[in-house]
This record gives C-alpha cells, sequence and structure tokens, in this order.
C-alpha cells in the first residue's frame, strides 16, 4: 500500500511538473529577431494614422476590419496587413502601433508612420484631402528619433540601437493612381513622359530615404510598387474586357520599379552600413494575377466590397455588407488586397520563394544582417 502511494505521488508531482513546463513553454517566447519595426507608407499599410485626418481616405468604420480581433482601427482591408503579417513574422507579440498614438519608451519597439492617400510628391492625394506626405512621414520620424534620444541617453546609443532595427518604406503606387493617372486633377502626366516622371519621382524618394538614413536607418526594405494596373477601380474605367490589367498604368510603374532597384543599390555602394533591399512586389502580385486559382482566389477583377462598374469605383461604404467568401477574393474593395492576399504578399516578403522576389536578400536576410 506505501509503495502504490509513493507512486500516485509520483505521478501527480509528475503531472503537474509537465503542466508547469508546458505553461512556461507557452508564455516565455523569443525575443523578436530585431528590437524595433519602423514602416512608411501609404494606404496598403496605414493603420490608423488617418483615423484623426479630415480626409476621404480614411478607414475607420464598418466592415472595413470585419476580420480583425480589434474591428475597424483604419487599415484599409478585412483584417491585416503585410506589415502586420511581416511583424508577425519577425517575432512581435503585438502588431506596430500607429505613430499618432505612439511616444516616448513605447517608439523603442516600433512605429508606423504610414498615411492613405501619401505620396512622394507633396500634391499626391491632395484631392482626397488630408495625408501625410512621405516628407512628412519622415519628419515624423526624426521627431521620434529625437524623444529616443533622451531615452537613450545620447546620439550614438541611439543610433546603434536604430541600426538593428527593420524599416519598411512603401511609397510610389498614389504618385501613379492618385497623380500621374488622374489628368482631370493633375497635370504631371503632361509636363512628364513616364521615363521623366519615373526619375523625378526617384530624385525625391532618394532625398527622403537619405534623411532616414542620416537618422539611423540601416536596415531598410523597400517594397516596390505593386500592378495598379489590375486593381478593380482600374479595370472598371480603363480595361477593355473588364479583366484584363491596364498595361499602360503598369508598363509605367515597371520603369519606376526598374530604377528604384538601381536606388537600392546605389546606398548599399555609397553609404556607410546600409544594408537595403527591393521586395519586388510588382512581380508576387502578378503570380497571384497570372494564376489566381492556385493561390485559392476565385474573384481578382472586384472588390469584395464597393460600388459601381463590378464593385470597381471606390472603398467600401459605412456599415456596408461585404461579400462572405472573402478568403476567395483578390481585391477588399477598388484598390486594397484582402488579408488573404496580404498574407501571400507579406510571407514572400520575409522569406523569398523566388529569387525575383528580393533583391540582394528577403526580410528575414536583412534581420540577421
Amino acid at each position: 500500500m506505501a509503495c502504490e502511494n509513493r507512486t500516485n505521488s509520483f505521478h501527480a508531482m509528475l503531472l503537474l511538473f509537465l503542466i508547469w513546463t508546458s505553461w512556461f513553454v507557452v508564455l516565455v517566447r523569443p525575443d523578436p529577431q530585431v528590437p524595433c519595426y519602423y514602416i512608411f507608407g501609404d494606404s496598403l499599410v496605414d493603420n490608423g494614422n488617418n483615423n484623426a485626418i479630415s480626409s476621404l481616405a480614411r478607414a475607420d468604420y464598418s466592415p472595413y476590419g470585419i476580420d480583425f480581433p480589434d474591428g475597424p482601427t483604419g487599415r484599409f482591408c478585412n483584417g491585416r496587413t503585410t506589415t502586420d503579417v511581416i511583424a508577425e513574422l519577425l517575432g512581435f507579440d503585438d502588431y506596430i502601433p500607429p505613430f499618432v498614438n505612439t511616444r516616448g519608451q513605447a517608439l523603442l519597439k516600433g512605429a508606423n508612420f504610414a498615411s492613405a492617400a501619401a505620396g512622394i510628391r507633396e500634391e499626391t492625394g491632395r484631392q482626397l484631402g488630408g495625408r501625410i506626405t512621405m516628407s512628412g512621414q519622415v519628419r515624423n520620424y526624426q521627431n521620434a528619433v529625437s524623444q529616443m534620444v533622451e531615452i537613450l541617453g545620447d546620439e550614438d546609443t541611439a543610433a546603434n540601437y536604430l541600426s538593428k532595427c527593420i524599416y519598411t518604406v512603401g511609397m510610389g503606387s498614389n504618385d501613379y493612381l492618385n497623380n500621374y493617372f488622374m489628368p482631370a486633377f493633375y497635370n504631371t502626366a503632361q509636363q512628364y513622359t513616364p521615363e521623366q516622371y519615373a526619375d523625378s519621382l526617384i530624385q525625391d524618394y532618394t532625398q527622403q530615404l537619405t534623411s532616414l538614413y542620416n537618422y539611423g536607418a540601416r536596415k531598410v526594405a523597400v517594397i516596390g510598387v505593386g500592378q495598379v494596373g489590375c486593381s478593380p477601380s482600374e479595370l472598371a474605367q480603363g480595361s477593355p474586357n473588364g479583366v484584363t490589367c491596364v498595361d499602360r498604368i503598369d508598363s509605367a510603374i515597371r520603369i519606376f520599379n526598374q530604377k528604384l532597384i538601381a536606388t537600392v543599390d546605389n546606398f548599399n555602394s555609397n553609404f556607410e552600413g546600409a544594408k537595403f533591399t527591393y521586395i519586388n512586389a510588382y512581380n508576387m502580385f502578378a503570380d497571384v494575377v497570372r494564376d489566381p486559382a492556385s493561390h485559392g482566389f476565385t474573384v481578382t477583377n472586384r472588390g469584395c466590397c464597393g460600388v459601381g462598374r463590378n464593385n470597381g469605383q471606390i472603398t467600401c461604404l459605412p456599415f456596408q455588407t461585404p461579400c462572405q467568401n472573402r478568403d476567395e477574393y483578390l481585391f477588399w474593395d477598388a484598390f486594397h488586397p484582402t488579408e488573404a492576399a496580404n498574407v501571400i504578399i507579406g510571407k514572400r516578403s520575409y522569406a523569398a520563394q523566388s529569387p525575383d522576389d528580393a533583391h540582394p536578400v528577403d526580410i528575414r536576410g536583412l534581420a540577421q544582417l
């Protein structure tokens, strides 16, 4: 009987130990691969900076966020954005917060500076109202760095800290969608050929990226512009059959992207300590459009919500009922991908599935440098 009691006690203690260790494994997660993550961009990754701005480019209402744990946050999606996916893959416990809500010590983990309707050029997106241009996002980042210098004690310590962080910068879509190919509001198409316009954008963009570099950015993933000519909005307005992508738009974007690759190479060759890389969002998106079924999509030419021809004219209306089979749609509204599409692009940005996905390294490789 005594032996049996000792055996039962041992089994009970072993069970408690296993339960405790299993809880320990769940509760103790490894640190993120980098100490902080800073995000710059437009509505593809804005997660709330436009909520307090007088602008038509806002998404802080239902049905936006219908599949996001916190509901509508300002994300132009039904769920996660590409940078949310990247943050998860980098090992962060929480999503990177919008700069508008982030100050002091919290900045050391990262901040999202992106703003819907923003562009490289100052005038881009002005017909939609307020937005934080790329130059404005850089100024906000400089303000954040000033706060971090005070927290960390001096500029050298801050610079060393920031050199370990990941930066993603994705700009240019609106400079085409809400500028060059919107002649009713802008005259840039009359002023510049596509080649000249790309050169002008690259000149301004290089100055903005240089400012980030001067304020500590070293590991920078520059996201190329995607196939804007395949968005439901452009298909509804410029496609002959509502399905074929508008090549006059995409051909101009390809010119810009090629120059962007050269810009990344220039930073790596001529800026001390720079570890820039180009993420080929255009080709990733093209792969999905070429063979949507293999990626789980059945609808590629209209949004899950929206109004107009083929749901291709505008963003979701407040409290509009979206489609039910959201994971089968490539686009959530007339301009922005669904969470299902963002997961694909985010995963391939982090870990390249093709040699063309990143140049010279993917974001996982960038984090390890």
